[in-house]
């Protein structure tokens, strides 16, 4: 029969067991996996998730455990066969260090360099500007020759229609099945000389001559004109937000890259 001095010490055992379960998630031969490691790895997801517009499933943390318990079996395993010496190993653990430390550093960089709304209004504001203004339905057909241009340009003014002849003739294979029509677009979508000539057709004309580019002899037709339709900064401000996140990534990685002394 057990005495009470026993009894206790049974108690005070268990409960160091259950306190020491408390800070592990598992003990696989001897060693302790913490509750810790587990933690950590759901708040760096959840913050990853977060960063994303995103949530982790109520069950990742028990999801994850399996996994930490297998690796410890593995890397126990990979140990014992003597494979943490080898040079490869090695090699791995320390490239595997170098990229974490990296992806840390941008990781914090971009949390103390986030962009502003009022950078973000600045470069919208410069996108407007060079993407305002008035916008072109315009169609083309485009030729090797001037001679080919000028023969077709007659064959239009005497009542061929344009859009069959650009599917017969032009050499842009992409406008010229939709009867050389370039659908909506800016006239600096186009090249110089392209737009030059474009932006002086009233809606419904065509030039007169062809118009040499270095893609070959353009016959250009205006169909339509309208003021640009932008969309608001709301609307595209995520893609902004972005673009200037990398750009100050590019900026700091290329300062880094100048600042250091490489022999």
């Amino acid at each position: 029969m057990k005495t009470k001095l026993q009894t206790l010490a049974a108690i005070a055992l268990l409960a160091i067991s259950s306190a020491a379960s408390a800070q592990n998630i598992a003990i696989v031969n001897g060693t302790a996996i913490p509750k810790s490691k587990l933690d950590g790895i759901v708040t760096l997801q959840n913050a990853k998730a977060k960063a994303q517009g995103q949530q982790l499933p109520p069950n990742f943390a028990d999801s994850i455990k399996p996994q930490l318990i297998d690796l410890e079996i593995y890397a126990q395993e990979a140990t014992k066969r003597g494979l943490a010496a080898t040079d490869e190993y090695k090699l791995q653990v320390e490239l595997n260090k170098q990229t974490t430390l990296a992806a840390a550093l941008f990781e914090d960089f971009k949390n103390k360099n986030a962009v502003t709304d009022a950078e973000m209004q600045a470069e919208y504001d410069k996108y407007a500007k060079e993407n305002g203004g008035k916008e072109y339905k315009a169609r083309h057909i485009l030729v090797e020759t001037e001679a080919t241009a000028k023969a077709l340009i007659a064959q239009i003014k005497k009542g061929a229609k344009f859009d069959v002849l650009a599917k017969k003739e032009s050499k842009d294979s992409g406008s010229g099945a939709n009867g050389g029509d370039l659908d909506w677009a800016s006239a600096a979508s186009y090249v110089k000389e392209f737009s030059d000539a474009m932006v002086k057709l009233e809606k419904g004309k065509m030039t007169d001559t062809p118009v040499k580019s270095q893609f070959g002899y353009h016959i250009i037709r205006v169909d339509d004109v309208r003021e640009a339709k932008l969309p608001t900064i709301d609307q595209i401000k995520p893609q902004i937000k972005q673009q200037l996140e990398q750009q100050k990534m590019t900026k700091f990685q290329d300062d880094l890259r100048k600042s250091a002394k490489v022999e």
